[in-house]
């Protein structure tokens, strides 16, 4: 599996499309209402950058946000930075996305993605620069664009339940993402619990729950892709869940995937949380 595919197993687990890192600037506490979440992102043990994930709730409305930077060997061998953010509604305690945007940067492409939303479907989709579809591509149907989420929001916003920390029902369940080309679902399955460690933020405790995760393309890939076929056939992926209490959602505390270069990781390193959001949670 080639570096690019490393990018395409990231965005199948909703947060390849994040951008990691956070860009140069004042940091400030959370406003009210409001979930920041910092991640290390590793490959093989190598750093390629750090990304801070900030949700903000006012009422029954979200607003989810992350901006930043990857870069493998201080930017010889790989670097790209962009933005994304994602808002929309809690409706019955499910998230609703209104519009996605994102934008990326990297060392030899750029492009710009927009999905807008209504009634539960996507309703326009906007991607810069539109390159044509060609005959091995596996073409989206209107019907498999109603009742999804974008990657932002599938992320951090679609695991919503009270249950107490490793708790593994939190590790049923699939979402059906659209991240602007591609449609496919993400599913979890009990695993085991895992024990925090003392790296873990004061914030959390006691146990995580880890679940398995399987990757399941449903359109808009290419037909034989690499980097699809081996999404499809990893059955090592897992994520480990933690609940965000005030808010009344499990989020991800690490992310394992393996590589042929080694073990790619994604892991919680800070939270900052301020007010809180239980309406829409679920038990």
């Amino acid at each position: 599996m080639r570096l690019r595919h490393f990018g395409l197993v990231l965005s199948c687990l909703v947060l390849a499309v994040l951008l990691p890192g956070l860009s140069a600037g004042k940091e400030t506490g959370p406003k009210p209402n409001q979930l920041v979440l910092s991640y290390d992102t590793r490959l093989a043990g190598i750093n390629l950058g750090d990304f801070k994930v900030i949700a903000t709730f006012t009422g029954s409305t979200y607003k989810v946000r992350a901006h930043g930077e990857f870069s493998l060997l201080a930017g010889i061998a790989f670097k790209a930075t962009g933005q994304t953010a994602s808002n929309g509604k809690l409706v019955a305690g499910d998230p609703q996305p209104a519009r996605y945007t994102m934008k990326y940067v990297g060392s030899k492409k750029s492009e710009r993605r927009r999905i807008d939303f209504k009634g539960g479907a996507v309703s326009a989709v906007t991607v810069v620069p539109q390159k044509k579809k060609k005959p091995q591509y596996v073409p989206l149907t209107p019907k498999q664009l109603q009742g999804v989420l974008d990657p932002l929001t599938a992320a951090f916003l679609s695991v919503r339940s009270n249950a107490p920390a490793g708790d593994l029902k939190v590790c049923n369940g699939t979402a059906r993402v659209f991240e602007g080309k591609q449609r496919f679902n993400i599913s979890l399955s009990p695993k085991r619990r895992e024990k925090l460690g003392r790296r873990a933020p004061k914030a959390f405790s006691g146990r995580a729950a880890v679940c398995r995760v399987r990757y399941a393309p449903v359109s808009g890939h290419r037909r034989g892709h690499a980097g699809v076929q081996y999404m499809t056939e990893n059955k090592d992926i897992e994520v480990w869940l933690v609940p965000a209490p005030r808010f009344g959602l499990y989020v991800p505390y690490k992310i394992l995937i393996p590589t042929a270069w080694g073990t790619g990781s994604i892991e919680l390193t800070g939270i900052k949380q301020s007010g809180q959001f239980r309406r829409a949670a679920v038990p």
